[in-house]
């Protein structure tokens, strides 16, 4: 009777062992299967760093969630955006859009450019945001090309405004040349754009340790307030513009210099000109009856010394 009981015991278990728990918990979102995925979608080798952030549940897609990928080599990286079903057996690349509105209006939603130095006509139908280091020799590049064409080209048609985009790691003074361009900027748009061009001139003879008496010998030849400058560069008075810009150039997962978006649009690297005017060309015809995008500025802005009284 014993080894009935035990037979029957073990052949309970056995079966319990088998059946499978209609409670169990559904396996988490797989990540390594996932970066061997991408990695094999974007032909990535083992030396790049491949970062599967947790999945977010998708708004737009019921069913869906967002998986953002980070692939990196040193200090360059890249991100992607995937949907992926919760039953992770498909997969979408991109955005999800809404057909009302701007495809650009998320970037546009980002980009504050309130207070930023400008040129062009304040209303414009057009707004070109530029993000620049000054220490970048394709910023150089770019800037050569905006400077002679842009506002010559389309004087009431487009409003550029410079943000700053400093990559400290690999340029030691660029850091330091926004904050004294921002300076500059206190003392009116004109300001800036002097020490804009004069410092992309200077790009191969400025030295971090120098820069100071670099700025200070060339300031009062053009026309800036030497003590006013020096106050604030010294306190640097305007190292949380420089973050601001710096922390909505991460927001809108910038990892280069140069960057322009046209009304939200991203052109990343040095664009030449016949192809940032065939861009904004395009941009001005389909705002002639789209409307959704432009300068909305309504006023003008008093710039004072941050700090001052």
């Amino acid at each position: 009777m014993q080894r009935i009981l035990v037979a029957l015991l073990s052949a309970v278990l056995c079966l319990s062992a088998q059946t499978p728990k209609k409670n169990a918990a559904k396996p988490g979102f797989d990540k390594q299967k996932f970066e061997q995925y991408v990695r094999h979608l974007n032909l990535w080798p083992a030396e790049i760093t491949v970062e599967v952030r947790d999945p977010k549940p998708s708004e737009e897609l019921a069913g869906f969630q967002w998986v953002e990928v980070k692939a990196s080599l040193g200090e360059r990286f890249t991100e992607q955006r995937f949907l992926v079903n919760k039953e992770q057996t498909r997969v979408i690349q991109g955005e999800v859009l809404d057909l009302t509105a701007n495809p650009f209006q998320k970037q546009i939603g980002v980009i504050n450019n309130a207070g930023s130095p400008a040129l062009g006509t304040a209303g414009a139908p057009v707004v070109v945001a530029l993000f620049t280091d000054f220490q970048c020799p394709y910023c150089k590049q770019e800037a050569d090309v905006i400077r002679k064409n842009l506002i010559q080209t389309f004087p009431k048609e487009v409003r550029l405004y410079f943000h700053d985009f400093p990559l400290e790691q690999i340029h030691p003074w660029a850091r330091t040349a926004a904050i004294a361009g921002r300076c500059a900027h206190l003392q009116g748009d004109e300001g800036f754009w002097k020490f804009h061009d004069w410092a992309f001139a200077q790009q191969q003879q400025l030295k971090p340790e120098t820069f100071r008496s670099q700025l200070m010998a060339w300031a009062p030849q053009n026309g800036l307030d030497i003590l006013q400058l020096t106050r604030c560069f010294d306190n640097k008075e305007t190292e949380e513009l420089v973050n601001k810009d710096l922390a909505m150039g991460r927001e809108l997962k910038l990892n280069s210099t140069p960057t322009l978006f046209v009304n939200g649009r991203k052109l990343a690297g040095s664009v030449d000109w016949e192809s940032l005017k065939r861009v904004i060309e395009m941009e001005l015809k389909y705002q002639e009856t789209a409307k959704n995008a432009g300068d909305t500025a309504c006023c003008s802005v008093s710039l004072t010394t941050p700090g001052a009284k």
